[in-house]
């Protein structure tokens, strides 16, 4: 096992909020990585209303949880509407994007095979 830390800008041995771990900001996405190694990486975001992350495809599935507010995540051509405590799955090599409706705070996890 490396001695290299994996997990970042998080606090060991505590118990935390996620959604407070992450700021908003007017008219930004803010993002803050968590951990990130070949085969998972692990990111918190804040996106303020209006705010989105354009169509793309990942290398791996990633898992989206909403911890705060409500997003509309299009995965290729389905629309879902999430809020906070959901969850979904967009697959590997399909189409997929967001934006915040209202401004929403989501945990991302992408995990490569």
């Amino acid at each position: 096992m490396s001695s290299t830390k994996i997990m970042k800008n998080i606090e060991a041995s505590k118990v935390l909020n996620l959604s407070e771990l992450v700021d908003y900001a007017p008219g930004q996405v803010v993002s803050k990585t968590i951990a990130q190694i070949p085969t998972v990486s692990i990111t918190l975001f804040a996106l303020d209303k209006g705010e989105g992350i354009s169509t793309h495809t990942t290398a791996g599935d990633a898992m989206v949880q909403i911890l705060d507010g409500e997003a509309e995540i299009t995965i290729g051509d389905e629309v879902f509407n999430l809020k906070a405590g959901e969850t979904i799955i967009m697959p590997y090599g399909i189409p997929h994007g967001l934006e915040a409706r209202e401004r929403f705070k989501m945990l991302l996890t992408v995990v490569k095979d």
